[in-house]
């Protein structure tokens, strides 16, 4: 009885406990899939799958300007600490020469200072010469109450420079924590659009990609996308559309803008770039209005901020267009309902109509 009792048990305990977990873990796996995705869901779709890849990469994007705005920050708050520092240095040479002075008055002092003033002037063999070093003396005490002022006051500026260069330390940790965690989040996403996109076959794939994702509806040929823009009717340099028309910039840092992104065409999309061979969106307007002269903020957000607000109707050839409510994405209008951008890892920089995405605004710059 004792043997059938363990033999049963043993069943029990094994192949029946075996299967609860496993389907334990398999429900596990479902729920916690590609963060809200049906990872073990064989059934979706190929537009399902475009569908979760094009939110995967908004959602990337998102994090990437937050990325972006981060290492803007940190990157300044590394500098403004490096001066701090070289500030702080060099006021200690100062300070350590002035005390090196003083050290030296107090010497002098000490050696000359162990005789009453009227004593030294009753036995000196020359009392006119003694009440002129006795002047000099006071002289030379006034100029070290001076440099006594002076050390205390290096004091304080060095002990003010060093707490600032604390603060500022403490801002560059924090930066350089949430760069990490929106690398983190940027690589988890991408990772998950990778894995969606192997759902597709080659074909689905090629197409998606040539639509440009994330909402792409047009691509243009890179050869036809690479044809230089010719001048405008007004003599200003400007952009040709699809419609081989050739459309004036309002202004030559406008047209330089649009010339650079022209000469952008195919660089890859890699998050976080600002070229010269691969570039963000924000990265890629950043470069262009760089080469131009013009010096722009990293991110969509201040992007946009960052000249004249104009309507779609008023667009012009420079022109910073801006996407989804969040303003997470952004392209350079180059005339006729086009755009060139950075689209996101699947997709190079390419040559696109603004009505591919949902359009937030506009901005002049130049």
């Amino acid at each position: 009885m004792a043997a059938h009792r363990k033999t049963k048990q043993r069943s029990i305990g094994g192949n029946t406990a075996r299967t609860a977990v496993t389907i334990a873990l398999a429900g596990a796996a479902t729920a916690t899939g590609f963060d809200g995705i049906g990872h073990a869901d064989p059934q979706l779709s190929p537009a399902q799958v475009k569908a979760q890849v094009d939110k995967l990469y908004q959602e990337a994007e998102v994090a990437t300007q937050k990325y972006d705005g981060a290492k803007e920050k940190a990157d300044q708050a590394e500098a403004h600490l490096s001066t701090l520092r070289d500030e702080a240095a060099r006021r200690e040479d100062r300070l350590n020469s002035a005390r090196e002075a003083l050290g030296s008055m107090a010497a002098a002092q000490y050696r000359s200072g162990g005789l009453d003033p009227v004593v030294q002037l009753a036995l000196s063999d020359h009392p006119d010469q003694y009440l002129e070093g006795a002047a000099f003396a006071e002289r030379v005490g006034t100029r070290q109450s001076a440099e006594v002022a002076g050390v205390r006051k290096q004091l304080r500026e060095i002990e003010q420079l060093r707490g600032a260069a604390h603060i500022e330390l403490a801002a560059l940790t924090s930066r350089q924590t949430e760069l990490k965690r929106q690398k983190k989040t940027i690589n988890e996403k991408l990772d998950a659009a990778r894995r969606l996109l192997t759902r597709l076959t080659p074909e689905q794939r090629t197409q998606y990609v040539e639509r440009g994702g994330a909402g792409g509806q047009q691509h243009v040929s890179r050869s036809s996308a690479r044809e230089p823009a010719p001048l405008a009717s007004s003599g200003t340099s400007g952009a040709t559309g699809a419609g081989g028309t050739a459309v004036a910039a309002p202004s030559s840092r406008a047209a330089a803008a649009v010339a650079y992104a022209y000469s952008k065409l195919g660089s890859p999309y890699v998050w976080g770039a600002t070229g010269p061979d691969a570039f963000d969106c924000s990265g890629l307007a950043q470069a262009a209005y760089r080469s131009a002269g013009l010096s722009l903020p990293r991110t969509t957000y201040s992007q946009i901020n960052a000249g004249q607000r104009v309507t779609l109707s008023e667009l012009q050839p420079g022109d910073l267009v801006f996407f989804y409510a969040g303003i997470t994405h952004v392209g350079i209008y180059v005339g006729n309902g086009q755009m060139i951008h950075a689209p996101n890892p699947s997709a190079p920089v390419r040559l696109a109509p603004i009505s591919e995405m949902p359009f937030a605004g506009a901005t002049r710059v130049a």
